[in-house]
Protein backbone atom coordinates (compact mmCIF):
# COMPACT_ATOMS: atom_id res chain seq x y z
CA UNK A 1 0.00 0.00 0.00
CA UNK A 2 1.22 3.45 -0.80
CA UNK A 3 0.15 6.67 0.79
CA UNK A 4 0.96 10.35 0.61
CA UNK A 5 3.27 11.89 3.18
CA UNK A 6 1.55 12.62 6.45
CA UNK A 7 2.29 16.30 6.01
CA UNK A 8 0.04 16.40 2.94
CA UNK A 9 -3.04 16.61 5.17
CA UNK A 10 -4.61 20.07 5.06
CA UNK A 11 -5.88 21.95 8.08
CA UNK A 12 -9.42 21.34 6.82
CA UNK A 13 -8.77 17.60 6.74
CA UNK A 14 -7.39 17.61 10.28
CA UNK A 15 -10.56 19.34 11.43
CA UNK A 16 -12.64 16.88 9.42
CA UNK A 17 -10.95 13.96 11.18
CA UNK A 18 -11.50 15.54 14.61
CA UNK A 19 -15.15 16.21 13.79
CA UNK A 20 -15.85 12.49 13.90
CA UNK A 21 -14.89 12.40 17.56
CA UNK A 22 -17.16 15.43 18.00
CA UNK A 23 -20.01 13.64 16.22
CA UNK A 24 -19.84 10.10 17.63
CA UNK A 25 -19.52 11.29 21.24
CA UNK A 26 -23.26 11.95 21.12
CA UNK A 27 -23.83 8.20 20.84
CA UNK A 28 -21.51 7.20 23.68
CA UNK A 29 -22.78 9.99 25.91
CA UNK A 30 -26.53 9.75 25.42
CA UNK A 31 -27.16 6.20 24.20
CA UNK A 32 -24.50 4.12 25.95
CA UNK A 33 -24.12 6.16 29.13
CA UNK A 34 -26.74 8.72 30.14
CA UNK A 35 -30.13 8.31 28.48
CA UNK A 36 -30.85 5.03 26.71
CA UNK A 37 -29.06 2.70 29.13
CA UNK A 38 -31.05 4.10 32.07
CA UNK A 39 -34.26 4.14 30.03
CA UNK A 40 -33.78 0.49 29.10
CA UNK A 41 -33.23 -0.58 32.70
CA UNK A 42 -35.95 1.57 34.26
CA UNK A 43 -38.65 1.40 31.57
CA UNK A 44 -38.08 -1.12 28.75
CA UNK A 45 -36.94 -4.04 30.92
CA UNK A 46 -38.88 -3.03 34.03
CA UNK A 47 -41.50 -5.79 33.53
CA UNK A 48 -38.71 -8.35 34.01
CA UNK A 49 -38.15 -7.24 37.61
CA UNK A 50 -40.04 -8.80 40.48
CA UNK A 51 -39.57 -10.29 43.95
CA UNK A 52 -36.09 -11.77 44.03
CA UNK A 53 -35.37 -10.43 40.52
CA UNK A 54 -34.81 -6.75 41.29
CA UNK A 55 -31.45 -6.66 39.49
CA UNK A 56 -32.58 -8.63 36.41
CA UNK A 57 -33.03 -5.54 34.16
CA UNK A 58 -29.41 -4.51 34.81
CA UNK A 59 -28.25 -8.05 34.13
CA UNK A 60 -30.09 -8.16 30.79
CA UNK A 61 -28.65 -4.79 29.78
CA UNK A 62 -25.06 -5.75 30.56
CA UNK A 63 -25.40 -9.11 28.78
CA UNK A 64 -26.87 -7.39 25.72
CA UNK A 65 -24.11 -4.81 25.67
CA UNK A 66 -21.47 -7.51 26.06
CA UNK A 67 -22.86 -9.58 23.17
CA UNK A 68 -22.85 -6.56 20.85
CA UNK A 69 -19.19 -6.03 21.72
CA UNK A 70 -18.47 -9.68 20.93
CA UNK A 71 -19.92 -9.22 17.43
CA UNK A 72 -17.83 -6.08 16.95
CA UNK A 73 -14.77 -7.99 18.17
CA UNK A 74 -15.28 -10.64 15.48
CA UNK A 75 -15.85 -8.15 12.66
CA UNK A 76 -13.26 -5.47 13.51
CA UNK A 77 -9.92 -7.11 12.61
CA UNK A 78 -11.24 -8.74 9.43
CA UNK A 79 -12.85 -5.56 8.14
CA UNK A 80 -9.80 -3.55 9.18
CA UNK A 81 -7.48 -5.82 7.18
CA UNK A 82 -9.88 -5.72 4.24
CA UNK A 83 -10.03 -1.92 4.37
CA UNK A 84 -6.23 -1.82 4.06
CA UNK A 85 -6.14 -4.25 1.14
CA UNK A 86 -8.97 -2.61 -0.79
CA UNK A 87 -8.14 0.97 0.27
CA UNK A 88 -11.72 1.51 1.37
CA UNK A 89 -11.52 2.88 4.93
CA UNK A 90 -13.53 5.92 3.88
CA UNK A 91 -16.29 3.83 2.29
CA UNK A 92 -16.54 1.57 5.34
CA UNK A 93 -16.60 4.64 7.59
CA UNK A 94 -19.57 6.07 5.69
CA UNK A 95 -21.62 2.86 5.81
CA UNK A 96 -20.97 2.17 9.49
CA UNK A 97 -21.94 5.73 10.35
CA UNK A 98 -25.22 5.52 8.42
CA UNK A 99 -26.15 2.18 10.01
CA UNK A 100 -25.42 3.52 13.50
CA UNK A 101 -27.43 6.69 12.87
CA UNK A 102 -30.39 4.77 11.44
CA UNK A 103 -30.65 2.28 14.30
CA UNK A 104 -30.19 5.04 16.88
CA UNK A 105 -33.12 6.94 15.39
CA UNK A 106 -35.25 3.77 15.55
CA UNK A 107 -34.64 3.52 19.31
CA UNK A 108 -37.29 6.23 19.60
CA UNK A 109 -39.85 3.53 18.78
CA UNK A 110 -38.84 1.25 21.69
CA UNK A 111 -41.38 1.26 24.53
CA UNK A 112 -42.05 -0.53 27.79
CA UNK A 113 -41.62 -4.29 27.42
CA UNK A 114 -39.90 -4.12 24.01
CA UNK A 115 -36.84 -5.86 25.42
CA UNK A 116 -35.79 -7.76 22.30
CA UNK A 117 -36.35 -4.82 19.94
CA UNK A 118 -34.49 -2.53 22.33
CA UNK A 119 -31.52 -4.86 22.59
CA UNK A 120 -31.28 -5.68 18.87
CA UNK A 121 -31.53 -2.08 17.66
CA UNK A 122 -29.02 -0.95 20.26
CA UNK A 123 -26.73 -3.88 19.48
CA UNK A 124 -26.59 -3.12 15.74
CA UNK A 125 -26.05 0.59 16.41
CA UNK A 126 -23.30 -0.19 18.90
CA UNK A 127 -21.47 -2.54 16.53
CA UNK A 128 -21.67 0.03 13.71
CA UNK A 129 -20.47 2.76 16.07
CA UNK A 130 -17.39 0.79 17.06
CA UNK A 131 -16.54 -0.07 13.46
CA UNK A 132 -16.84 3.60 12.52
CA UNK A 133 -14.49 4.54 15.35
CA UNK A 134 -12.03 1.93 14.08
CA UNK A 135 -12.00 3.24 10.49
CA UNK A 136 -11.73 6.87 11.52
CA UNK A 137 -8.91 6.16 14.01
CA UNK A 138 -7.01 4.29 11.28
CA UNK A 139 -6.60 7.61 9.43
CA UNK A 140 -4.64 9.07 12.36
CA UNK A 141 -1.28 7.66 11.24
CA UNK A 142 -1.76 9.03 7.72
CA UNK A 143 -2.62 12.63 8.51
CA UNK A 144 0.01 13.63 11.06
CA UNK A 145 3.66 13.06 11.95
CA UNK A 146 4.74 10.55 14.62
CA UNK A 147 5.86 13.24 17.06
CA UNK A 148 2.38 14.84 16.97
CA UNK A 149 0.23 11.71 17.30
CA UNK A 150 -0.44 12.21 20.99
CA UNK A 151 -1.35 15.85 20.48
CA UNK A 152 -3.74 15.26 17.60
CA UNK A 153 -5.37 12.27 19.29
CA UNK A 154 -5.80 14.36 22.43
CA UNK A 155 -7.31 17.24 20.50
CA UNK A 156 -9.73 14.79 18.83
CA UNK A 157 -10.85 13.39 22.17
CA UNK A 158 -11.17 16.90 23.62
CA UNK A 159 -13.26 17.99 20.64
CA UNK A 160 -15.28 14.83 21.13
CA UNK A 161 -16.13 15.79 24.69
CA UNK A 162 -17.25 19.18 23.40
CA UNK A 163 -19.61 17.27 21.11
CA UNK A 164 -20.85 15.24 24.06
CA UNK A 165 -21.42 18.47 25.98
CA UNK A 166 -23.46 20.01 23.15
CA UNK A 167 -25.50 16.84 22.56
CA UNK A 168 -26.34 16.67 26.27
CA UNK A 169 -27.50 20.29 26.20
CA UNK A 170 -29.70 19.58 23.18
CA UNK A 171 -31.21 16.49 24.80
CA UNK A 172 -31.83 18.03 28.22
CA UNK A 173 -35.28 19.52 27.41
CA UNK A 174 -36.50 16.09 26.30
CA UNK A 175 -35.03 14.12 29.22
CA UNK A 176 -35.47 16.37 32.25
CA UNK A 177 -39.07 15.21 32.84
CA UNK A 178 -37.79 11.73 33.62
CA UNK A 179 -39.79 8.55 33.31
CA UNK A 180 -43.22 9.91 34.10
CA UNK A 181 -45.74 8.34 31.73
CA UNK A 182 -46.62 11.68 30.14
CA UNK A 183 -42.94 12.38 29.42
CA UNK A 184 -41.89 9.06 27.87
CA UNK A 185 -42.66 10.15 24.30
CA UNK A 186 -40.52 13.24 24.82
CA UNK A 187 -37.77 11.14 26.42
CA UNK A 188 -37.70 8.76 23.44
CA UNK A 189 -37.47 11.71 21.08
CA UNK A 190 -34.03 12.43 22.54
CA UNK A 191 -32.75 9.29 20.79
CA UNK A 192 -33.83 10.67 17.39
CA UNK A 193 -32.17 14.00 18.29
CA UNK A 194 -28.97 12.10 19.06
CA UNK A 195 -29.08 10.39 15.67
CA UNK A 196 -29.61 13.70 13.86
CA UNK A 197 -26.73 15.32 15.76
CA UNK A 198 -24.40 12.41 14.91
CA UNK A 199 -25.22 12.55 11.21
CA UNK A 200 -24.95 16.33 10.81
CA UNK A 201 -21.75 16.63 12.84
CA UNK A 202 -20.12 13.75 10.93
CA UNK A 203 -20.69 15.34 7.51
CA UNK A 204 -17.29 17.14 7.44
CA UNK A 205 -15.56 13.81 8.07
CA UNK A 206 -17.58 11.90 5.51
CA UNK A 207 -17.08 14.58 2.85
CA UNK A 208 -13.53 15.87 3.40
CA UNK A 209 -11.42 13.06 4.88
CA UNK A 210 -9.23 11.73 2.07
CA UNK A 211 -8.41 8.08 1.36
CA UNK A 212 -4.67 8.16 0.64
CA UNK A 213 -4.22 4.42 0.24
CA UNK A 214 -4.29 2.52 -3.05
CA UNK A 215 -5.48 -1.11 -3.44
CA UNK A 216 -2.76 -3.64 -2.78
CA UNK A 217 -1.69 -6.35 -5.25
CA UNK A 218 -3.67 -9.54 -4.90
CA UNK A 219 -6.79 -7.75 -3.63
CA UNK A 220 -8.99 -9.38 -6.27
CA UNK A 221 -9.69 -12.49 -4.15
CA UNK A 222 -12.91 -12.90 -2.18
CA UNK A 223 -13.19 -10.07 0.38
CA UNK A 224 -13.70 -12.18 3.51
CA UNK A 225 -11.03 -14.66 2.48
CA UNK A 226 -8.66 -11.77 1.87
CA UNK A 227 -9.30 -10.27 5.27
CA UNK A 228 -8.68 -13.55 7.08
CA UNK A 229 -5.57 -14.21 4.96
CA UNK A 230 -4.03 -10.90 6.02
CA UNK A 231 -4.81 -11.60 9.66
CA UNK A 232 -3.22 -15.05 9.41
CA UNK A 233 -0.08 -13.53 7.87
CA UNK A 234 0.15 -10.98 10.67
CA UNK A 235 -0.35 -13.67 13.31
CA UNK A 236 2.81 -15.40 12.09
CA UNK A 237 4.75 -12.18 12.72
CA UNK A 238 3.91 -11.65 16.39
CA UNK A 239 7.61 -11.83 17.27
CA UNK A 240 8.27 -8.68 15.23
CA UNK A 241 5.80 -6.71 17.31
CA UNK A 242 6.39 -8.00 20.83
CA UNK A 243 5.75 -4.62 22.46
CA UNK A 244 2.63 -3.99 20.41
CA UNK A 245 1.09 -7.28 21.49
CA UNK A 246 2.25 -6.84 25.09
CA UNK A 247 0.53 -3.46 25.02
CA UNK A 248 -2.66 -4.96 23.59
CA UNK A 249 -2.80 -7.45 26.47
CA UNK A 250 -2.43 -4.63 29.01
CA UNK A 251 -4.97 -2.56 27.09
CA UNK A 252 -7.41 -5.48 27.11
CA UNK A 253 -7.34 -5.51 30.90
CA UNK A 254 -7.45 -1.83 31.77
CA UNK A 255 -9.87 -0.74 29.05
CA UNK A 256 -12.15 -3.50 30.33
CA UNK A 257 -12.62 -1.41 33.44
CA UNK A 258 -12.79 1.91 31.53
CA UNK A 259 -15.60 0.64 29.28
CA UNK A 260 -17.50 -0.77 32.23
CA UNK A 261 -17.25 2.48 34.17
CA UNK A 262 -18.64 4.36 31.15
CA UNK A 263 -21.54 1.95 30.71
CA UNK A 264 -22.40 1.60 34.39
CA UNK A 265 -21.89 5.12 35.77
CA UNK A 266 -25.35 6.51 34.99
CA UNK A 267 -27.10 3.31 36.10
CA UNK A 268 -25.13 3.39 39.38
CA UNK A 269 -25.99 7.05 39.97
CA UNK A 270 -29.66 6.50 39.17
CA UNK A 271 -30.29 3.31 41.16
CA UNK A 272 -27.82 3.66 44.05
CA UNK A 273 -27.71 7.43 44.60
CA UNK A 274 -31.21 8.25 43.29
CA UNK A 275 -30.08 10.66 40.55
CA UNK A 276 -33.02 11.74 38.39
CA UNK A 277 -32.62 11.87 34.56
CA UNK A 278 -32.30 15.65 34.86
CA UNK A 279 -29.60 15.25 37.53
CA UNK A 280 -27.71 12.86 35.25
CA UNK A 281 -27.71 15.35 32.39
CA UNK A 282 -26.29 18.08 34.63
CA UNK A 283 -23.72 15.69 36.07
CA UNK A 284 -22.45 14.56 32.70
CA UNK A 285 -22.47 18.11 31.33
CA UNK A 286 -19.97 18.99 34.04
CA UNK A 287 -17.80 15.90 33.61
CA UNK A 288 -17.60 16.41 29.83
CA UNK A 289 -15.73 19.66 30.49
CA UNK A 290 -13.08 18.04 32.67
CA UNK A 291 -12.78 15.11 30.25
CA UNK A 292 -12.06 17.48 27.36
CA UNK A 293 -9.46 19.33 29.39
CA UNK A 294 -7.85 16.04 30.41
CA UNK A 295 -7.71 14.74 26.83
CA UNK A 296 -6.12 17.92 25.44
CA UNK A 297 -3.78 18.52 28.39
CA UNK A 298 -2.48 14.99 28.67
CA UNK A 299 -2.16 14.76 24.89
CA UNK A 300 0.42 17.55 25.02
CA UNK A 301 2.06 16.04 28.10
CA UNK A 302 2.28 12.59 26.52
CA UNK A 303 4.37 13.86 23.59
CA UNK A 304 6.90 15.13 26.15
CA UNK A 305 6.93 12.48 28.89
CA UNK A 306 6.16 9.42 26.78
CA UNK A 307 2.90 7.66 26.17
CA UNK A 308 3.39 4.61 28.41
CA UNK A 309 4.32 6.79 31.39
CA UNK A 310 1.24 8.91 30.84
CA UNK A 311 -1.04 5.87 30.59
CA UNK A 312 0.48 4.44 33.78
CA UNK A 313 -0.26 7.69 35.62
CA UNK A 314 -3.91 7.56 34.54
CA UNK A 315 -4.23 3.95 35.74
CA UNK A 316 -2.98 4.86 39.21
CA UNK A 317 -5.60 7.62 39.30
CA UNK A 318 -8.30 5.18 38.17
CA UNK A 319 -7.53 2.75 41.00
CA UNK A 320 -8.02 5.50 43.56
CA UNK A 321 -11.14 6.87 41.87
CA UNK A 322 -13.11 3.62 41.57
CA UNK A 323 -12.24 2.71 45.15
CA UNK A 324 -13.62 6.09 46.19
CA UNK A 325 -16.71 5.76 43.99
CA UNK A 326 -17.65 2.49 45.68
CA UNK A 327 -17.89 4.36 48.99
CA UNK A 328 -19.74 7.55 48.01
CA UNK A 329 -23.00 8.33 49.79
CA UNK A 330 -24.00 11.79 48.60
CA UNK A 331 -24.50 13.59 45.31
CA UNK A 332 -21.69 16.01 46.19
CA UNK A 333 -19.22 13.17 46.72
CA UNK A 334 -20.20 11.58 43.40
CA UNK A 335 -19.75 14.93 41.65
CA UNK A 336 -16.23 15.25 43.08
CA UNK A 337 -15.32 11.73 41.92
CA UNK A 338 -16.88 12.38 38.50
CA UNK A 339 -14.97 15.60 37.86
CA UNK A 340 -11.66 13.87 38.49
CA UNK A 341 -12.72 10.73 36.60
CA UNK A 342 -13.66 12.81 33.55
CA UNK A 343 -10.17 14.26 33.28
CA UNK A 344 -8.52 10.86 33.73
CA UNK A 345 -10.91 9.23 31.25
CA UNK A 346 -10.11 11.73 28.49
CA UNK A 347 -6.39 11.43 29.13
CA UNK A 348 -6.41 7.63 29.13
CA UNK A 349 -8.44 7.27 25.94
CA UNK A 350 -6.47 9.82 23.94
CA UNK A 351 -3.08 8.48 25.01
CA UNK A 352 -4.04 4.84 24.42
CA UNK A 353 -5.04 5.57 20.83
CA UNK A 354 -1.86 7.57 20.24
CA UNK A 355 0.38 4.74 21.52
CA UNK A 356 -1.25 2.30 19.11
CA UNK A 357 -0.54 4.81 16.34
CA UNK A 358 3.14 4.88 17.27
CA UNK A 359 3.30 1.07 17.18
CA UNK A 360 1.53 0.78 13.79
CA UNK A 361 3.59 0.14 10.62
CA UNK A 362 2.87 2.36 7.62
CA UNK A 363 0.26 0.85 5.32
CA UNK A 364 -1.24 -1.43 7.99
CA UNK A 365 -3.42 1.10 9.84
CA UNK A 366 -6.80 -0.54 9.29
CA UNK A 367 -5.47 -3.95 10.24
CA UNK A 368 -3.65 -2.86 13.38
CA UNK A 369 -6.42 -0.57 14.54
CA UNK A 370 -8.65 -3.57 13.92
CA UNK A 371 -6.56 -5.52 16.44
CA UNK A 372 -6.79 -2.52 18.76
CA UNK A 373 -10.55 -2.45 18.32
CA UNK A 374 -11.01 -6.17 18.83
CA UNK A 375 -8.96 -5.96 22.03
CA UNK A 376 -11.22 -3.23 23.32
CA UNK A 377 -14.33 -5.14 22.30
CA UNK A 378 -13.32 -8.34 24.06
CA UNK A 379 -12.64 -6.13 27.06
CA UNK A 380 -16.13 -4.70 26.71
CA UNK A 381 -17.49 -8.26 26.85
CA UNK A 382 -15.71 -9.27 30.04
CA UNK A 383 -16.06 -6.15 32.18
CA UNK A 384 -19.82 -5.60 31.92
CA UNK A 385 -20.47 -9.30 32.55
CA UNK A 386 -18.31 -9.19 35.68
CA UNK A 387 -20.05 -6.01 36.80
CA UNK A 388 -23.51 -7.45 36.23
CA UNK A 389 -22.77 -10.77 37.93
CA UNK A 390 -21.08 -9.14 40.94
CA UNK A 391 -24.11 -6.86 41.28
CA UNK A 392 -26.43 -9.89 41.37
CA UNK A 393 -24.14 -11.87 43.70
CA UNK A 394 -23.61 -9.01 46.17
CA UNK A 395 -27.05 -7.46 45.79
CA UNK A 396 -25.41 -4.05 45.30
CA UNK A 397 -23.48 -2.21 42.62
CA UNK A 398 -20.92 -0.93 45.14
CA UNK A 399 -18.90 -4.16 45.15
CA UNK A 400 -19.15 -4.26 41.36
CA UNK A 401 -17.62 -0.78 41.14
CA UNK A 402 -14.83 -1.77 43.52
CA UNK A 403 -14.03 -4.87 41.42
CA UNK A 404 -12.93 -2.57 38.58
CA UNK A 405 -9.91 -1.47 40.67
CA UNK A 406 -8.48 -4.98 40.24
CA UNK A 407 -8.64 -4.65 36.45
CA UNK A 408 -6.84 -1.29 36.54
CA UNK A 409 -4.14 -2.68 38.85
CA UNK A 410 -3.50 -5.70 36.63
CA UNK A 411 -3.39 -3.51 33.51
CA UNK A 412 -0.83 -1.26 35.19
CA UNK A 413 1.32 -4.26 36.05
CA UNK A 414 1.20 -5.64 32.50
CA UNK A 415 2.02 -2.26 30.98
CA UNK A 416 5.44 -2.41 32.64
CA UNK A 417 6.46 -5.05 30.06
CA UNK A 418 6.02 -2.56 27.19
CA UNK A 419 9.14 -0.82 25.85
CA UNK A 420 7.82 2.21 23.97
CA UNK A 421 11.01 3.00 22.06
CA UNK A 422 11.49 -0.61 20.93
CA UNK A 423 7.86 -0.79 19.77
CA UNK A 424 8.25 2.37 17.67
CA UNK A 425 11.43 1.02 16.08
CA UNK A 426 9.66 -2.25 15.21
CA UNK A 427 6.88 -0.34 13.45
CA UNK A 428 9.45 1.61 11.42
CA UNK A 429 11.20 -1.59 10.31
CA UNK A 430 8.09 -3.52 9.30
CA UNK A 431 5.94 -1.21 7.22
CA UNK A 432 4.05 -2.49 4.17
CA UNK A 433 1.94 -5.56 3.48
CA UNK A 434 2.16 -8.60 5.76
CA UNK A 435 4.02 -11.68 4.63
Amino acid sequence: MTREPAGAATRRELWAWAFYDFANSSFTTLIVTVAYSVYFVQVVAAPLAGPGRETLPERVWFWGYALSMLVAAILAPVLGALADARACKRRFLRWSTLVCVGCTALLATVGRGDVWAGLILFGIANVAFDLGFLFCSAFLVEITTPDRLGRLSGYGWAFGYAGGLLSLALAYPFIRGGFAEDNLASYRLSFAVTAAFFLLAALPTLLWLTERATPQPGSAIAPWREGFARLAATATQVGRYRDLFAYLVAYLIYTDAVNTVIVASAIFANKVLDFSPGDLIIYFLVTQVTAGVGAAGFGLLADRLGLTRTISATLVCWILLVAGAALVRTHAQFYAIGLAAGAVLGANQATSRALLGRFTPAGRQGEFFGFFSVTGKFAAVIGPLVYGEVTVWAGSQRWAVFSMALFFALGLLLLRAVDERRGIEAAARNGGSPG
